[in-house]
């Protein structure tokens, strides 16, 4: 039964070769030991589900035991920092919340057993250290009080806090319509949304800043401008029904007036050959290619860009494109490193053989290193694309890539590197993303959200949620 639920919820226009699925339909059920008897001949369909459940475990079994919150970072060597291991991230931890509501959706876990579960990141939310209703980057996930990001980002952290919001949002529009304690928790999680004060991060402008701290105000200086990861924050900001800002805050501060927009549009590709799929925005830093592929997943967990446009870009043609502009780059591997090609890309933020870095498909920024979030948190755009990795990953690279809660952060052929760590911001943004491809679920949660539907039309966009 959830093998025939499992492939009708797919979407007509994205579907999944599944091989050898007469022979493996009776074994996706979620049973890790069955899944694993039938690894050498594993259908694309239980793969992916396979794939998926691994990873949710970085947000179950893997979290921060106090708090129930996804941990900065786990290390399967288990070579840490002092004092790291409970470090919590509000942003990572809100993918994770979205990946806990997909993880009950697929029976990963009783819908039960999540809802106790994001109970406590719920009371763990309400008790922990928050500025003007936003919180820090890290938190102590043992004490709820802030860990400094730097010396001066000590204080609220509003794009991190809106990954958190969007995942709260999905958890009160999962559960409002539920039993008596399914309702408590969705009021608890809605508090938490209309608490945080989107005017007070204007700081008297019409832009939104990233940072406030108690002890330094605003000397962070970090006022946020498109295109980049945080278009979601400012969907937020004027969708609040309690502290919502005017529409001139994302046309003056996100879109600059309209120099957002890039005319004419950046012609993606390699010297004078061209990809094919051109950007029509302007991307921080003016990449030609744009940029790390994290730009086109973390506001688009919740925000649905499927038919979504506003007078600045079509946003689902603009994620396909940057999502196909990175594969095309490693394709084509104009840097010669080893292993690029059709079923080996991505390239995003992630760890790297020398501390942590932006990947993406320019001459300066390409390092050699391949991120499997990018691939397989790009399913919706890339799906053919996105299978071949995940199928060469672990048919052919599993030795060296896979561990406790699916593929490793990040890897490089060249440097033969192979880290077994993981991190939260990448690891979220797979089950999520992955769960949007076969079901649509977080974005049909999100989107159903009367205070998204009020805000998104007030910014003047369009999407097929809100006819």
């Amino acid at each position: 039964m959830k093998y025939l639920l499992f492939a009708a919820l797919f979407p007509a226009t994205l579907t999944i070769g599944c091989g050898s699925s007469e022979n493996n339909a009776g074994k996706d059920s979620g049973d890790s030991a069955t899944v694993a008897k039938v690894d050498t001949a594993l259908s694309d369909t239980a793969l992916f589900r396979l794939v998926q459940q691994q990873t949710f475990q970085y947000f179950w079994d893997g979290a921060e035991p106090t708090s129930g919150m996804g941990r900065e970072r786990f290390h399967a060597d288990n070579i840490y920092p002092e004092n790291d291991k409970q470090i919590v991230t509000s942003g990572g931890s809100g993918f994770g919340v979205m990946a806990i509501l997909a993880g009950i959706e697929r029976g990963f876990v009783s819908r039960e057993e999540g809802r106790v579960r994001l109970e406590k990141i719920v009371g763990f939310l309400e008790k922990a250290d928050r500025f003007h209703g936003a919180w820090s980057h890290w938190i102590d996930g043992e004490t709820g009080k802030v860990k400094p990001f730097g010396k001066k980002d000590n204080g609220g952290d509003l794009v991190e806090s809106s990954f958190m919001l969007t995942g709260l949002i999905c958890v009160r529009q999962y559960f409002a319509n539920g039993n008596a304690e399914e309702k408590q928790l969705a009021a608890r999680a809605d508090k938490l949304w209309k608490d945080v004060d989107f005017n007070w991060y204007r700081n008297g402008k019409n832009v939104l800043y990233w940072h406030w701290s108690p002890s330094y105000g605003w000397e962070m200086n970090f006022p946020v401008r498109g295109y980049n990861e945080c278009l979601i924050m400012y969907i937020l900001a004027a969708s609040s029904p309690t502290h919502g800002v005017p529409a001139e805050v994302y046309h003056e501060g996100w879109a600059e007036g309209g120099k957002i927009v890039a005319n004419p549009p950046i012609n993606t590709g390699v010297g004078d050959s061209a990809f094919g799929y051109p950007l029509h925005l302007r991307y921080q830093g003016n990449p030609r290619n744009g940029g790390p592929l994290f730009w086109a997943q973390y506001s688009y967990l919740g925000l649905d860009p499927r038919g979504l446009k506003d007078k600045y870009a079509d946003y689902w043609e603009e994620t396909k494109n940057q999502a196909m502009a990175n594969y095309a780059w490693c394709v084509a591997n104009p840097k010669h490193f080893k292993g690029y090609g059709p079923n080996n890309w991505g390239l995003t933020a992630s760890y790297s053989v020398n501390g942590y870095a932006a990947h993406a498909p320019d001459s300066t920024n390409d390092l050699g290193v391949i991120t499997p979030t990018a691939a397989l948190s790009s399913f919706p755009y890339t799906p053919q694309q996105s299978m071949a990795a995940m199928k060469h990953w672990y048919f052919d690279r599993k030795d060296k890539l896979w561990g406790p809660y699916g593929f490793y952060d990040a890897f490089s052929e060249t440097d033969n590197w192979y880290l077994p760590r993981y991190l939260a911001i990448d690891q979220g943004p797979i089950v999520v993303m992955m769960e949007n491809y076969r079901s649509g679920l977080l974005w049909n949660l999100f989107m159903s959200s009367p205070e998204v539907k009020a805000g998104l039309k007030k910014l003047g966009f369009e999407s097929p949620h809100l006819q």
